[in-house]
């Protein structure tokens, strides 16, 4: 006869009062404890015409290692994540004030000059970087002909007559390239957000997370002394 402490099938006592527990979202100790109840339960309740084969006891056991080694590893893995974590906010927290380059598909806008680039695949006779407003009007920027690579851009709410505001950006090209664009901005701020991710506030663009920084450009003299 062969049984189970998993699904044990056996109408006798004790173990088929344990034949219907389940280990799932116990702790390790607890796991443990109760494996080892139903295992003496189901020795003690075994047919002494027909006792179960010993290697199956074995195997009990070695599920039982395994289940505790997983919970072990699941624990560890989630305890690094939180430190890693933390680890992330604070070298993120020491940056802000600092002025950063932002991955954007988006700028606002009030009366200050706002820069960033856009990275070119192929040579451009003609480059414009588009801006949309929330009223659905376009306001084309210029960049001329461009090669391919980095190209700096400024925009200046005042010259181009732009009300203060959220604009959506795009980049039309005589190549047909979609280039990406990045907005340089001030951090302002960094804070743990839901499911454990790191949210940043950028001057110029707003929320963004780690993995949109395109790069540290240093605290500005006026940022250093206003922290002194």
């Amino acid at each position: 006869m062969q049984t189970s402490l998993l699904n044990n099938s056996n109408s006798g006592g004790a173990a088929s009062a344990g034949s219907g527990a389940s280990i799932t979202g116990n702790s390790a100790a607890e796991t443990k404890d109760m494996f080892t109840k139903l295992l003496v339960a189901q020795i003690k309740n075994q047919d002494p015409l027909s006792p179960t084969d010993p290697s199956q006891f074995i195997n009990q056991l070695t599920q039982l290692s395994q289940t505790e080694s997983l919970q072990n590893l699941s624990t560890l893995t989630s305890a690094n994540a939180s430190v890693l974590q933390s680890m992330q906010v604070l070298a993120m927290g020491a940056q802000v004030g600092s002025d950063v380059l932002v991955s954007a598909t988006s700028v606002s806008l009030d009366k200050s000059k706002v820069g960033g680039e856009i990275t070119l695949g192929n040579a451009s006779a003609k480059t414009t970087l588009v801006l949309t407003g929330d009223d659905g009007v376009k306001h084309n920027v210029s960049l001329g002909t461009q090669p391919a690579g980095v190209v700096p851009f400024a925009i200046d709410p005042s010259a181009l007559g732009l009300p203060a505001g959220s604009y959506k950006m795009t980049v039309e090209t005589s190549s047909k390239d979609t280039p990406t664009i990045a907005v340089s901005g001030r951090l302002n701020s960094v804070r743990m957000a839901g499911a454990g991710s790191v949210a940043l506030n950028v001057a110029n663009v707003g929320a963004v997370t780690p993995s949109d920084i395109i790069a540290f450009n240093g605290k500005s003299a006026s940022a250093t002394q206003s922290s002194l």
